[in-house]
């Protein structure tokens, strides 16, 4: 491979990279040093690195090309070395990143040096953009609380904690009154808001460690940490009491919505599809019995719990 091969590598490398002599003089600076502190190669070749340039800092504040320089320390002993550093942009900030300093050797003597260093808050913002993407694919966008596919997740491992553990939870269907008679009569955008607002309520009528997601349409799902039917009424009731009590300001007049609400607990010989399925009929039973109720499942024997 040709030096013009090898050198038009180097430049286009994403990181930054720049060669020194024995005196600290920059002999060689690429794009991705270019792109990571601001300055231009035409603007750097020729000076000295520590000449008001990077002007690498350490957590503690020390002006590392003043006292302690790694790039100086490889060219002095020879030893590559690797430290997190903050150099300075060319714009002012300080941008944390992570150097490597590897010492250039014509035959036994050390003649320069390369610095490559890495922008550690583009590897912050891949990171905090992977987070907001997997955060997107579990979380609703209308009404912002988790999706369907985080409840199945969510579900999944709470009755993996019930069967191993014997941990129980409670578990609300619940599903809201003469919906699509609101979208009919006010619009989907008024719908959305509905949404909005009983999803909001309900979140306020929980506690620590309880949980309202949407499940889809109209329905959402709200997981209670109790093994107590007294208690999964308690907070049923609540939630319904809640949402009647709320209003959207629609035209000049107060809009309200109630809701359906089927309750229960794990039932003996019950798998998570089984109480799901409950959960639901016995929000139809509060549907057919005239809405803006609860309907708590019962079983003869108690729950496993």
């Amino acid at each position: 491979m040709t030096d013009a091969l090898y050198k038009q590598m180097l430049e286009n490398m994403y990181e930054g990279v720049y060669f020194v002599d024995a005196e600290r003089t920059i002999t060689f600076w690429n794009k991705g040093a270019e792109r990571i502190s601001g300055y231009q190669a035409k603007e750097i070749l020729g000076k000295q690195c520590f000449d008001n340039i990077l002007n690498h800092v350490n957590n503690e504040g020390c002006q590392l090309c003043l006292n302690g320089c790694p790039l100086q320390q490889t060219i002095d002993d020879g030893v590559m070395r690797e430290a997190p550093v903050y150099l300075h942009h060319k714009d002012g900030y300080r941008v944390p990143v992570s150097i490597r300093t590897i010492p250039l050797f014509e035959g036994q003597e050390v003649i320069g040096a390369v610095e490559v260093f890495t922008d550690k808050s583009e590897q912050f913002d891949r990171l905090k953009d992977l987070q907001e993407l997997r955060a997107l694919a579990l979380k609703d966008q209308l009404t912002e609380l988790p999706n369907r596919r985080y409840l199945d997740n969510f579900l999944a491992e709470r009755w993996r904690e019930y069967e191993s553990l014997e941990i129980p939870f409670g578990m609300i269907f619940m599903d809201i009154d003469h919906f699509k008679k609101v979208n009919d009569s006010y619009g989907h955008d008024i719908g959305d808001e509905v949404l909005k607002m009983v999803g909001k309520s309900t979140r306020a009528a929980l506690r620590r460690g309880d949980l309202v997601g949407r499940w889809g349409g109209e329905e959402f799902i709200i997981i209670v940490s109790t093994g107590d039917e007294e208690e999964l009424r308690i907070v049923a009731e609540k939630i319904r009491m809640l949402i009647e009590k709320s209003t959207l300001s629609y035209n000049g007049n107060d809009l309200s919505v109630t809701v359906s609400l089927g309750a229960t607990l794990p039932f003996i010989e019950d798998d998570l599809a089984m109480m799901i399925r409950r959960a639901d009929e016995k929000m139809y039973e509060s549907k057919e019995a005239g809405r803006n109720r609860v309907t708590l499942a019962k079983e003869e024997a108690y729950p496993i719990g």
